[in-house]
């Protein structure tokens, strides 16, 4: 049993919002404490600092979003440390205007005040000016905060002294959530300028690695869709538009929506596709998972990879549930194996993660489908490459009739359609694709270095923290 013995008087000047409760000073919140006052530190607020929450949904509704214009972050496009611009809605000049206090400028922070609370991303070059919405807590620094600080900040709040004070400030059971007012007094350490260079020169470098990233796999897109013959396609959504009975009979379906020419200008390009197509049940097995069942959650154990833990770059551990050593035994038939193709079929249908690595030991949830290639026209990193891209995006709306994708049946899984491209094309697209995952990882990498480095400084010393951080990116170097 852990507990802590706490003053009344401590209890006043620990907590601004008068916390009791028991979890507020558990020993490791109260630990991580003791180790950054017992450092030089200041408050995050300050005078250059300002912390501030996205403005109220009233103030600001769903009609307002655009296709392009300002960006306008909600707590779903912070992923990955950076944020993720697909998916994201946009703000004309007007409705920009108006939210003007609830913007942030390049190399400001942004994170997630409910659910997952402390999710953080910085606004990078590319985004430019954003706003953010009322889930999210903004952190605009003043002209005057260099961005080797700036970028220091955001190394510690990713860090375990950051993350468990954000954790410690949450309020709420159910559906965690953070206060601004919490957050300002938020303690941070005090570090010299030559250190804090250094975690900027590694956070710099893992940005130029993702922004890589991001562009090999634009190339990779980019490559498919000019085979096809779709580079400049842009989708329209048509009012009206004429279709025979006869299609309606053919496809068993009546509603509108199921016959946007949008939807037919896909389907008919892979099907005039020079190298011919095929339908995805004749190029894969298809395996079923399985789901336990919540009850059979717990803290610890073997891990359950839900739907939300599903990317086309990355299995997340992000709210990651886990099962028994037992449970996983009479499961494990389920097992993911190297060479898989992990397909999401539920909640948010069409996400396909490769698995070219042998997987850790789990099982995934029966949103979640396994494929393994069964047909040598096709290889399986093209084949996640085209079932994450507009080609079967819009199949998949087109199944859907319009609404909101919940579920993805397994027959319409294996009837859609996947283009052929020539062996040499899908080895150009392979070698893009490796290349945009490593340049992930090693962003990735780089990005832990200067988070350990700087917990290294708090729990050690500086001058031990830097000489750790250049063994580790000499590692690295050796191994990219």
């Amino acid at each position: 049993m852990q507990y802590s013995v706490v003053n009344y008087k401590t209890v006043k000047e620990e907590s601004h919002s008068l916390r009791i409760d028991a979890d507020f000073f558990r020993p490791d919140y109260l630990e991580i404490l003791d180790e950054i006052q017992n450092k030089k530190h200041e408050n995050l607020k300050s005078k250059d600092r300002r912390i501030f929450s996205g403005p109220f949904g009233s103030f600001l509704k769903s009609e307002s979003y655009q296709e392009s214009g300002h960006p306008f972050i909600r707590i779903s496009d912070i992923q990955d440390v950076y944020i993720e611009k697909e998916g994201m809605v946009y703000l004309d000049d007007k409705e920009f205007e108006r939210v003007k206090k609830y913007q942030l400028d390049i190399n400001d922070i942004v994170f997630s005040k409910i659910g997952t609370v402390g999710r953080l991303s910085l606004v990078t070059d590319d985004l430019g000016r954003v706003a953010i919405s009322e889930n999210n807590i903004g952190i605009k620094f003043s002209k005057d905060i260099s961005v080797q600080n700036r970028f220091f900040i955001f190394a510690f709040l990713l860090s375990k002294f950051g993350q468990k004070q954000i954790l410690r400030l949450s309020s709420g059971n159910v559906q965690p959530k953070l206060n601004v007012s919490d957050i300002e007094n938020l303690t941070i350490p005090v570090v010299a300028d030559n250190f804090v260079e250094r975690i900027y020169q590694l956070i710099l470098d893992s940005q130029s690695k993702y922004q890589s990233s991001r562009s090999l796999y634009t190339q990779a897109e980019q490559l498919l869709f000019s085979e096809l013959g779709l580079l400049d396609w842009n989708q329209k959504h048509e009012l009206a538009f004429v279709k025979n009975f006869s299609d309606t009979k053919q496809s068993d379906r009546f509603d509108a929506e199921y016959f946007q020419p949008k939807y037919e200008e896909i389907v008919e390009a892979v099907k005039k596709y020079k190298g011919g197509f095929d339908e995805l049940g004749n190029l894969v097995k298809v395996k079923k998972s399985i789901e336990p069942g919540s009850e059979a959650y717990q803290e610890n154990g073997i891990p359950f990879v839900r739907v939300s833990n599903l990317s086309k770059f990355e299995l997340s551990d992000n709210n990651q549930q886990f099962i028994s050593e037992e449970l996983y035994g009479e499961l494990k038939i389920h097992q993911p194996k190297q060479g898989e193709i992990l397909l999401s079929k539920d909640a948010t249908p069409g996400m396909a993660y490769y698995l070219n690595e042998e997987p850790q030991k789990m099982i995934v949830s029966g949103g979640i489908l396994r494929l393994k290639i069964d047909n040598k026209q096709v290889l399986p990193e093209y084949l996640t490459l085209v079932l994450n891209s507009v080609i079967v995006q819009k199949q998949i709306e087109r199944d859907a009739g319009g609404s909101i994708i919940n579920h993805w049946r397994p027959d319409q899984v294996k009837a859609t359609l996947i283009p052929i491209l020539k062996n040499e094309k899908q080895k150009e697209i392979k070698e893009l694709v490796e290349k945009s995952f490593s340049d992930r990882k090693l962003s990735k990498s780089l990005l832990e270095i200067a988070k350990r480095g700087v917990e290294m400084a708090i729990e050690k010393n500086e001058e031990e923290a830097g000489k750790w951080i250049d063994s580790e990116v000499r590692k690295l170097e050796m191994n990219s």
